[in-house]
């Protein structure tokens, strides 16, 4: 038997919040959700993850808790094309969402013919050496 995931605090859901009001330059409301992720790779356990989900832009977003302050997330697209950040998880929530959101912009961007001349993977070791606590500028 797993231990459940924790659900988000309203001081995390507040946080996703306002990182999407900076992006977006409006309020954002991500949806609660559930997920069923495997989190033991050598298991065949499905475990119910607390999510928040949102859509903009054409894209649908997912972040998951995984644990006490783990993360995971992705974006997709209504084609069934799913996209990552790179990464297996996080320990901040802030820096999984914010690299979340400049690997869609830049995949965003990439897709309408404008390149950054950036990578998903130079975004995110970027993301990594950062401690970003300012406005989210895409």
């Amino acid at each position: 038997m797993s231990i459940p995931v924790p659900d988000f605090s309203q001081a995390e859901r507040e946080l996703v919040e306002e990182l999407l009001q900076q992006r977006y330059n409006r309020p954002v409301l991500p949806e609660l959700a559930d997920c069923e992720l495997k989190l033991d790779p050598v298991s065949d356990l499905m475990t119910v993850c607390p999510t928040l989900y949102w859509s903009e832009r054409g894209a649908h977003f997912v972040v998951c808790k995984v644990a006490e302050l783990r993360y995971r997330c992705q974006f997709f697209y209504a084609d069934a094309d799913q996209y990552g950040t790179g990464h297996d998880g996080y320990t901040d929530l802030r820096r999984c969402v914010l690299t979340l959101l400049r690997v869609q912009a830049d995949h965003e961007s990439q897709s309408a013919g404008v390149s950054s001349g950036a990578t998903a993977a130079d975004l995110s070791a970027q993301s990594d050496a950062d401690d970003y606590h300012g406005p989210l500028v895409i």
